[in-house]
């Protein structure tokens, strides 16, 4: 039997906690988390952020930096989405090392192992609190740490996902099936 939960927001998994690395106009680096995005094509990533130091920063330089949260930096990861850029340096709260992406002008940082390096294709206010923003996606690099065999081990990476349901972190788990080919054991 199910239970209609009444709930205020459904909640929707996984949820990729992502951080959002932008520059402002002086060449100073943000990061803010947030896990309302998608890969909205084979090369476009899109957002929906409230207006943010993070959103400003993209209308002036048309850039930013999609890192993805892993398991060792959940406590700054998490630092990012609750301080504001506008009044706190967030990245030096962090303690995180930061180098300019060669493909945009956005920053990547170096303890997020995985990152894709995005320019601004459209950038359209859909709300009072709902920036639409998709990004072209024009590089995605990665620290050989998180790599076997030249692709991303998930293993290695330990992505984090947000549960909306509990407000809590959580790991991606164990393989279960594989893409492609299961289901075609039912295809006639």
């Amino acid at each position: 039997m199910r239970t209609n939960l009444k709930t205020k927001a459904p909640v929707i998994y996984p949820l990729a906690v992502y951080i959002i690395g932008t520059y402002d106009k002086d060449g100073k680096a943000n990061a803010m988390n947030a896990a309302w995005a998608i890969q909205c094509d084979w090369d476009k990533v899109q957002l929906h952020l409230a207006p943010h130091k993070s959103t400003d920063n993209m209308k002036e330089t048309g850039a930013f930096t999609v890192s993805f949260g892993v398991k060792s930096q959940v406590d700054p990861c998490d630092y990012v989405g609750i301080e504001s850029g506008r009044t706190v340096d967030k990245i030096a709260r962090t303690g995180w090392h930061v180098h300019a992406s060669t493909l945009v002008n956005a920053p990547l940082f170096d303890e997020l192992p995985l990152a894709l390096e995005c320019k601004v294709e459209s950038l359209e206010q859909t709300g009072p609190d709902d920036i639409k923003v998709i990004g072209r996606i024009v590089g995605e690099s990665a620290d050989e740490s998180v790599l076997t065999d030249g692709k991303i081990d998930t293993d290695k990476l330990e992505p984090i996902v947000y549960d909306s349901s509990t407000h809590t972190y959580r790991t991606l788990g164990p393989v279960v099936g594989h893409a492609f080919k299961d289901g075609l054991k039912l295809k006639k």
